[in-house]
């Protein structure tokens, strides 16, 4: 994303509901699921009572799903169209950055997720969560190198790691990096560094083209 885009994007007017799901989806990877209450939400959300949240959503479960929702489901829509699953020349891990970069707290809130031992959740997060698995377990089928069919779903858990612990740990790298993880720049070098990363984890010809040369005398 660009930062004429990105200027243009935060100075478009913001819909009702869209600033409730932004305040909920922060709100929920903080502290899940059970440690946030509806009112907090409406409240981040410059609602004037809960009240005027249930005008959008019908209870706190069906806010989550919405939340969970808008943030997984372009990103299982980003895989099935990723046709050179390797390829350093696919724009789609580009644009997986990008949609990260927009929803920060996306990661941290599927870690919630996980850590949620409410079987209110389960269903939804199976439900929500197991497409991305799915669609990325295929598309990874005969294309990732010397792999064995049994190692697929650790390769398909490694590159979710590689992709989402990034954003996931932000705060931790902001402490240990010397410029900001979630900055332009660090995020351009990101997303390259994750096309080379992939490449080279799924074997492609481009991987091996775009390694820099051996210093002379090694």
């Amino acid at each position: 994303m660009t930062a004429r885009a990105a200027t243009r994007r935060s100075s478009e007017p913001r819909s009702t509901r869209a600033v409730i799901l932004d305040a909920a989806e922060r709100r929920f990877s903080e502290r899940g699921f059970a440690g946030v209450s509806v009112r907090e939400i409406a409240s981040d959300a410059g609602l004037k009572n809960q009240a005027s949240l249930y005008h959008h959503f019908k209870n706190k479960k069906a806010l989550y799903e919405a939340v969970l929702a808008r943030g997984v489901e372009p990103i299982i829509e980003m895989v099935a169209a990723a046709d050179r699953p390797g390829d350093v020349a696919d724009p789609v891990l580009d644009r997986m950055v990008d949609h990260l970069a927009t929803h920060p707290h996306l990661p941290r809130l599927i870690q919630r997720a996980g850590l949620d031992d409410a079987k209110l959740l389960r269903s939804t997060v199976t439900k929500l969560l197991g497409p991305l698995y799915t669609s990325g377990l295929s598309k990874l089928a005969g294309t990732a190198g010397d792999w064995e069919p049994s190692e697929m779903p650790h390769l398909v858990v490694g590159i979710y790691h590689l992709i989402f612990g990034y954003f996931a740990n932000a705060a931790l790298l902001e402490m240990l990096l010397p410029e900001d993880p979630r900055s332009p720049a660090a995020l351009a070098r990101q997303a390259h560094f994750l096309k080379l990363a992939v490449a080279r984890l799924l074997g492609t010809a481009e991987s091996q083209a775009t390694r820099r040369p051996a210093k002379a005398g090694r």
